[in-house]
């Protein structure tokens, strides 16, 4: 039988609370906030009944005493003042619902019932959740290694709260995924979830889709538009590839995480936004201050919390699991589940995966697709996956990239410079005085340029000589 806690100063109105409910819940009872607070650990209730006014710490007091507490006990206020901001400061603080004294007793059932199965539902989500952690599930991602269960806890850690998160790691880790199960297990899961990516939007593009444009506003520009910080309003926007953003609308997007404001490109006057924001990028962000390309400023503001997200060749020992998840995927939709064979699993294992993720996922769909038995060979993988040889190796810190496919003449320039010196040291040792007397520069220049570009030995800074 489920427990209902009523705090109520005036026996007459426990009393009635007591008779309305007991037939189906076990009731307990305290008089005040200190009898409530001794209460909570005594009964354990799964519904709180109370009362607005009571003696010494008022409701709302104590309401907001249980939330700064970390309790998520569903709380029904009941109040004899019938006013709107006292049922909104309840909301505000956490309150499930607010009835006002003089209601039917079917409509208090009625509420309290739902409130009890709300309860229900979300311990056994929690206990859900808890199962899918210790199989490593979080959410839509899988991984069992320390370096990803540390990601996972972090992420479930940060998600209740309002905090802007900052998500690191190379293109096809899964940084989507982890924003949209931050966004899901917060108190604005059921709000909007808007994701914009920053690199796909040209220029002359991403201003009006962020910040929306009045009619007018400039050519085409027929009617209003409400920007996606509008459309987030309530829930969260993910800035994806958040390091791609022109330094003019970095300004705009700092403005809005100090003011909670935005303005129609056109506009005239400042609209409140409430609104979470989660960014990633797969760029070295201290780098790009260092070269200019983004604002300490809004760096420090997006980074309240970080997280990271390794590789997949950082964490193989979840390749097998993953790639077990992925056949069951692409198998339901095929209507056949075929198996890995030993010698592809072992390809799969012993490749790179410089694509991470995503790319693994990909090469099972694909043998999925291929295979003619239940077995998938290694014939049916990706070529480089068969032989062992990536496309396209990174390692920490490595940008394998040339630069040759930049439009950008800095960005192709720093991506060859990256390159050619990450080259340049590894055949040296991470000697920096060999390094630099072999390419031709003084030692000292070679530090401030490794400094500026942000590049440094895994471990450690590459600035000694060894």
């Amino acid at each position: 039988m489920k427990t209902i806690l009523i705090v109520d100063d005036e026996p007459a109105a426990r009393y009635g609370l007591r008779k309305a409910l007991e037939a189906k819940y076990r009731i307990a009872e305290a008089d005040s906030a200190e009898a409530a607070r001794e209460a909570l650990t005594r009964e354990q209730p799964d519904l709180l009944l109370l009362d607005v006014v009571l003696p010494g710490q008022d409701g709302l007091s104590f309401l907001k005493w249980m939330r700064e507490q970390g309790s998520e006990l569903p709380v029904l206020m009941v109040s004899a003042l019938d006013t709107a901001k006292t049922a909104v400061q309840a909301l505000q603080l956490g309150a499930a619902d607010y009835l006002v004294k003089g209601f039917e007793l079917d409509e208090l059932r009625q509420r309290v019932d739902n409130l009890v199965k709300l309860s229900t539902l979300e311990k056994e989500n929690d206990a859900l959740r808890r199962r899918m952690a210790a199989d490593g599930q979080f959410g839509q991602m899988i991984g069992r290694s320390a370096e990803m269960r540390r990601a996972f806890e972090m992420a479930d850690r940060v998600a209740p709260t309002d905090s802007t998160v900052l998500i690191l790691g190379e293109s096809g880790t899964g940084k989507d995924l982890l924003a949209q199960e931050i966004h899901a297990r917060s108190p604005r899961a059921g709000k909007p979830y808007v994701a914009v990516n920053c690199a796909a939007l040209p220029e002359t593009l991403i201003e009006s889709e962020l910040f929306g444009y009045e009619r007018g506003a400039f050519t085409g520009a027929a009617q209003q538009k409400k920007g996606k910080f509008e459309l987030a309003t309530g829930g969260t926007i993910f800035l994806d590839e958040i390091g791609d953003m022109n330094p003019v609308t970095q300004a705009k997007v700092l403005r809005v995480l100090e003011n909670r404001t935005i303005e129609r490109l056109g506009g005239t006057h400042s609209i409140p936004v409430d609104v979470r924001v989660i960014s990633a990028t797969h760029r070295n962000l201290p780098a790009e201050i260092r070269s200019g390309r983004f604002r300490e400023d809004l760096f420090y503001r997006l980074r309240v919390v970080t997280l990271e997200l390794p590789p997949l060749r950082a964490h193989k020992g979840d390749t097998a699991l993953l790639a077990e998840t992925f056949l069951q995927m692409h198998g339901a939709r095929v209507g056949r589940t075929p198996r890995l064979s030993r010698k592809a699993l072992a390809a799969i294992e012993k490749y790179d995966w410089p694509g991470n993720v995503r790319e693994l996922k990909n090469a099972l769909e694909r043998g999925v697709v291929l295979c003619r038995e239940e077995e998938i060979g290694v014939e049916d993988l990706p070529a480089e996956v068969a032989q062992g040889e990536a496309i396209r190796v990174k390692h920490d810190g490595d940008q394998a990239d040339n630069g040759m496919g930049e439009r950008d003449f800095r960005e192709a320039k720093r991506k060859f410079e990256v390159a050619y010196l990450m080259k340049q040291l590894a055949e040296h040792r991470w000697n920096v005085s060999r390094t630099a007397a072999t390419i031709g520069l003084h030692r000292q220049s070679l530090q401030e340029k490794l400094r500026e570009l942000g590049i440094r030995r895994p471990g450690r800074e590459p600035l000694e000589d060894e």
